[in-house]
């Protein structure tokens, strides 16, 4: 082809300085085959970004075309393009409905974490906090984007501008600090084994996503060197309580008033039938078998869940979410064998204090009333267990 040519060199950015001495913007010089190019860029980020991707198509020994001086495939591809914050929203809403709440919650978090590595380097008017608490509650909150308050939406918005492309991605190095920011505490320490490969799932999401926009050509994390973290799967008996344990704390649970007689069988069925809290909070009387006959195993039911998540990130506005059970699909449910000591702790626990809203097992107390609904003011923060 005569109009194309792999004979290219490309230079260091230029800066650009204006009367006072003061930089104003950032070239990026290049040549193909002899005839110079430059483009211009207001922030030193964006040059680079730009200037490393004209580096490795020349590396990869791409042809660039002698109308444009950019690489063929650029043209070629025609990509769209979008900042970085306004791409990560549209993949919020795109996840939001098929999502649960404390899945929409998880992928605000990750997205937090890993967006000021797509900022452009810009000095930040705003406190680091604020821009993480904007981000998670308010931006990267379908629900919530469009009634954030004033100072936020001003945040939000110096997010949006300060922004690096989605296609800087494509630069190695922007892909990486992307990875590092999404799989690290805020003290620089990588997060846990389980939540590192959780973090690393969304992203991969994110960037299929990308792909599909036609704002990648492909995932940018698959080509990253990554060790994988290793998750144990042996318990520690040393922290698992044995019976004798597990009945003296569930005898001063009892013995703590107003609530202790109220939350000693809901721990009873999380350590003698294994249940896990949001199955054992939307628990009702029609959902359990206890024969009359002593040391006889009855049965639980189970058939949805109700994990605490927060109102803002419920679609009815509840503290809690009405889910099917964890990993389960919607309607299936699920037996489990209710020992006979358990049994005798709930037939006690029915007779003393009967059923609470809608036929809950379960209910709590905020001094001595009772609530509307199941462990939403109990003075022991149950209502937060996870």
């Amino acid at each position: 082809m005569n109009d194309t040519t792999f004979n290219v060199r490309i230079y260091k950015t230029e800066k650009r300085r204006n009367i006072k001495g003061v930089v104003t913007s950032y070239r990026v010089l290049w040549q193909t085959d002899g005839r110079p190019w430059k483009k211009p860029f207001q922030k030193d980020a964006q040059a680079d970004a730009f200037r490393s991707a004209l580096v490795t198509a020349a590396r990869r020994g791409e042809p660039f075309s002698l109308v444009t001086g950019e690489p063929v495939s650029w043209a070629r591809t025609d990509k769209p393009e979008m900042n970085w914050y306004s791409f990560a929203c549209k993949f919020v809403d795109m996840k939001w409905t098929d999502a649960s709440a404390k899945h929409r919650a998880g992928i605000a978090y990750v997205l937090t974490l890993a967006s000021p590595a797509m900022f452009d380097g810009t000095a930040c008017p705003y406190d680091a906090k604020e821009v993480r608490t904007a981000l998670r509650r308010w931006g990267f909150n379908t629900k919530e984007r469009k009634h954030c308050p004033e100072r936020t939406r001003d945040i939000l918005a110096w997010v949006e501008r300060n922004s690096l492309p989605v296609s800087a991605l494509t630069v190695p190095a922007t892909a990486r600090a992307l990875l590092n920011a999404a799989t690290s505490r805020l003290d620089g320490r990588r997060v846990a084994a389980s939540s590192n490969r959780r973090h690393r799932v969304v992203l991969s999401n994110a960037m299929a996503y990308g792909v599909e926009l036609k704002l990648l050509d492909k995932n940018p994390l698959t080509d990253l060197k990554w060790k994988i973290s290793k998750t144990s799967f042996q318990v520690d008996r040393r922290s698992v309580v044995n019976p004798d344990q597990a009945r003296a704390l569930l005898d001063a649970i009892e013995k703590r008033r107003p609530s202790g007689p109220l939350l000693m069988p809901f721990f009873a069925a999380l350590y003698f039938a294994g249940l896990r809290p949001e199955e054992a909070v939307n628990l009702r009387e029609k959902d359990i078998t206890l024969p009359d006959a002593p040391d006889t195993w009855g049965e639980i039911y189970l058939t949805a869940a109700t994990p605490d998540a927060g109102k803002e990130w419920t679609d009815s506005g509840e503290q809690r979410d009405d889910r099917s059970l964890k990993h389960r699909p919607e309607g299936e449910s699920r037996p489990v064998p209710c020992a006979p000591e358990l049994v005798a702790i709930l037939r006690a626990h029915l007779k003393e204090h009967g059923t609470g809203p809608g036929g809950r097992v379960f209910t709590a107390c905020r001094g001595t009333c009772w609530p509307q609904a199941p462990f939403s003011g109990c003075g022991t923060g149950l209502a937060g267990t996870r």
